[in-house]
């Protein structure tokens, strides 16, 4: 078979043909006597073979090797491969992240995607001070879309930074309370926490509800910073995981003030008081717990609260017992304010 109608049937075109035969990689088998290269059915396999490998990502060199070593194993070849095909794969996508990022800017002109470009590689910087200078100009001069700032702060270590980054997120665009919600199922601890920090430092709607379902999340950290940052919202959704805080000593003190805010509605005031007493009274709350809780009761008015601790100044065990009839006297002293602000202290009495 000529060298044109091997060219025409296996779609290698026949200067690559000729570029084969120049580095050994395929010879035709003969001549016609016009001195044409000829193919053999042997060569036609040999050149499938080469196209096959080359679609693998081998070099010409490597497919020579491949194909004329009999002491070739294409085990390391194939990882080798595996490895650079990654490589390349990783670039290009974030080579995709950065062209999205730039589309998603809205640029004007070619100097607003070179602003973009260098604000985006300075939050990259190995340098905290450049990307805090690139957080804060992402918020006064050129906005930078929120899914760069959202994976910024995921990933920001240094404090100063993460704070000047939840500022600049808290002045961009909607959509970033969406993207950190999906930073709430990440399998690291610390990317988890500054996803539900960066969310209680966000104001409306989308903000809050992303914050309610973090409520049921699995993780104790994520739960307690949601019910704090929903209680200083007045929203009463928050009682049952504030109140749970106080049981295990968890950033109690903070949960009994987040208590304190909702107490002033009337409605969730009765509720407050009612989850106290409940796991007051539940026998597995050890004493400490109990202890905890009593002090709790002093951050809500009314008079449910009160009788509950009358109650609780009989109670059996002697520092529950004293501490609720302390909060008592500064009732009956019309000191319901400083009742709460020692329940906010947690300040804990002696047993004697």
């Amino acid at each position: 078979m000529l060298i044109g109608e091997v060219a025409r049937r296996s779609g290698v075109s026949s200067r690559m043909l000729r570029h084969y035969e120049s580095l050994g990689l395929v010879r035709p088998s003969g001549r016609t006597g016009s001195g044409y290269r000829e193919y053999s059915g042997d060569d036609i396999r040999r050149i499938f073979h080469i196209e096959s490998l080359r679609s693998l990502g081998l070099s010409l060199r490597e497919i020579g090797r491949a194909l004329d070593d009999p002491a070739f194993t294409p085990a390391e070849l194939v990882g080798d491969l595996v490895l650079r095909t990654r490589e390349r794969i990783a670039a290009e996508t974030e080579l995709l992240t950065r062209l999205r990022r730039i589309d998603a800017s809205d640029p004007a002109g070619w100097e607003d995607v070179l602003q973009v470009v260098a604000l985006l590689q300075a939050l990259c910087s190995p340098s905290a001070d450049a990307r805090q200078r690139a957080a804060l100009a992402s918020a006064a001069d050129v906005p930078l879309p929120v899914e760069a700032l959202v994976e910024a702060v995921l990933n920001e270590t240094d404090p100063n930074v993460a704070g000047a980054l939840r500022w600049a997120l808290a002045r961009s665009d909607d959509g970033g309370p969406a993207l950190l919600a999906r930073g709430l199922d990440s399998p690291v601890a610390a990317v988890r926490d500054r996803a539900v920090r960066s969310l209680a430092e966000l104001s409306g709607d989308e903000a809050a509800a992303a914050l309610r379902e973090a409520l049921a999340h699995a993780d104790p950290v994520v739960r307690g910073h949601a019910a704090l940052a929903l209680g200083s919202r007045g929203d009463a959704d928050a009682v049952p995981t504030l109140i749970d805080m106080i049981v295990t000593g968890r950033n109690d003190t903070d949960a009994a003030d987040a208590l304190s805010v909702l107490a002033g509605d009337p409605a969730t005031e009765d509720r407050i008081t009612t989850g106290l007493v409940d796991r007051l009274n539940h026998d597995t709350t050890a004493a400490p717990a109990r202890g905890r809780l009593t002090q709790a009761l002093a951050a809500v008015p009314g008079t449910k609260a009160t009788r509950a601790l009358v109650e609780l100044s009989h109670d059996e065990d002697r520092a529950v017992a004293l501490t609720a009839t302390y909060l008592l006297g500064l009732r009956a002293a019309g000191g319901e304010a400083q009742a709460s602000d020692v329940a906010g202290r947690t300040t804990r009495l002696p047993n004697s």
